[in-house]
């Protein structure tokens, strides 16, 4: 396995500094409940042009230097009860690293824990926000010449958009640097902290994550379009999406490895992360997300236009609970949702599944002046049975980053259904 060896390490100062009236950016209640960990996010850049391969961490670092006058939060302290981020200036942490091998061994690895590489180490996932700077970027060479951009950022402070938001900006301002983003740290007037809670008890606790296994799979848009056919052809659901196809797909080929593991069906959970915007404004960085519950209690129900009914029929109501509900009140519900899918987790009863979504973020086209990435990936999940959707280059397919135990995946990547629908990005040799 390849390892790295430090550089350089320093703090990336603002470019210009947070005005005393900001200096305390109160976290909203959907920000305290979260998960204190780094989301990890890397970027691969195989072919640097000559006139900026001696110039790529200058020209990260000032347009980073401008970008957090925009997102101050990020180069802040969190304070120990998660409630307000010390907007003290302190700066973002950034990293120049050398990976001691090209960067084909990494791409080309069958799984995609390879990458882990680029991310500072003991980082992604972790339990660190008090103790790291809200973001860790790591600038990673490769002895072929190719770099890696990976951003590690507090999930107190950002959710997934957020943080797609925050690079989107910073590519833009690497690419002119005057370019002036317009974020709005105000998540706390939608979801304002309630006085009278005792905090403490609201926090997020976790479970010792396990060490699993990753892997990247791509629908092409022409198997996107059969999988809808075939929704749309068996079941009432009219023009669903990309993401409803295929985490049907997945979910099913999960259902058949634990079928195949224990000879007979045991219920399911999927959990569906959704954004809030909207109606939160499109602006408004933060945590702003609820869940989609999907249950299936037989084998029927698991079937492809089965399952996509079922989960649309599930958006569907959640839309229609949310949209006359009052915002102070969608944090408490997300939380009873939330509360839902702990209960039948606790009880074991069911196979749990954990979904997500970047798509729709142009974070497969961050152009930081030397041309987009060849591949968009994250760190290896700490939970199993994990899916992340995200947009494929090309922006036409889907890419899923699949997280299992290695025994399940094994099983999983084996399914014919899936390999008919579904390509590793990279093959397995094992």
């Amino acid at each position: 396995m390849a390892s790295s060896k430090m550089i350089s390490r320093k703090m990336i100062k603002l470019l210009s500094p947070t005005p005393s009236s900001l200096r305390q950016h109160k976290l909203s209640f959907m920000d305290h409940i979260n998960f204190p960990i780094h989301s990890p996010f890397a970027f691969f850049y195989p072919k640097i042009p000559q006139n900026y391969s001696n110039k790529i961490s200058q020209i990260l670092e000032n347009s980073l230097s401008k970008v957090l006058s925009f997102y101050y939060p990020l180069a802040g302290k969190i304070n120990n009860n998660y409630t307000y981020v010390d907007c003290n200036d302190t700066g973002a942490e950034y990293l120049n690293v050398r990976i001691n091998c090209p960067m084909s061994q990494i791409l080309n690895h069958p799984y995609n824990d390879a990458v882990d590489v680029v991310f500072p180490q003991d980082l992604p996932w972790s339990r660190s926000s008090l103790h790291r700077s809200p973001l860790v970027v790591q600038l990673s060479h490769f002895d072929c010449g190719g770099v890696a951009v990976s951003a590690c950022t507090s999930h107190t402070i950002f959710d997934g958009y957020s943080l797609s938001k925050f690079i989107n900006d910073w590519a833009s301002t690497a690419r002119n640097m005057d370019f002036k983003p317009s974020p709005k740290f105000n998540a706390s007037t939608f979801f304002p902290l309630p006085s009278e809670t005792n905090l403490s008890s609201t926090l997020p606790t976790t479970r010792p994550s396990q060490r699993h296994v990753s892997r990247l799979y791509n629908f092409s848009s022409s198997n996107l379009t059969r999988l809808k056919d075939i929704v749309t052809k068996e079941s009432h659901v009219k023009n669903p999406t990309r993401i409803e196809v295929a985490s049907a797909l997945v979910h099913k080929c999960g259902v058949s490895m634990s079928m195949e593991k224990s000879g007979m069906f045991k219920p399911t959970l999927m959990n569906h992360t959704i954004s809030l915007r909207p109606p939160i404004p499109l602006n408004t960085m933060g945590n702003a997300t609820s869940i989609i519950l999907t249950t299936t209690m037989t084998e029927d129900e698991a079937k492809l236009p089965n399952f996509a009914a079922k989960l649309r029929k599930n958006k569907q109501q959640l839309r229609d609970k949310l949209k006359d509900m009052k915002e102070d009140m969608m944090p408490l519900y997300t939380i009873e949702l939330g509360k839902n899918a702990m209960n039948i987790i606790e009880k074991d009863t069911h196979d749990v599944y954990l979904c997500s979504s970047m798509t729709n973020t142009g974070l497969h086209k961050i152009d930081f002046g030397w041309g987009e990435p060849v591949r968009v990936t994250l760190a290896t999940h700490p939970n199993k049975n994990n899916f992340i959707f995200m947009d494929e280059q090309s922006g036409d397919g889907l890419n899923v980053l699949i997280t299992m135990t290695k025994d399940d995946m094994l099983k999983f990547q084996s399914n014919k259904e899936l390999l008919e629908f579904a390509s590793p990005v990279v093959e397995s040799t094992k």
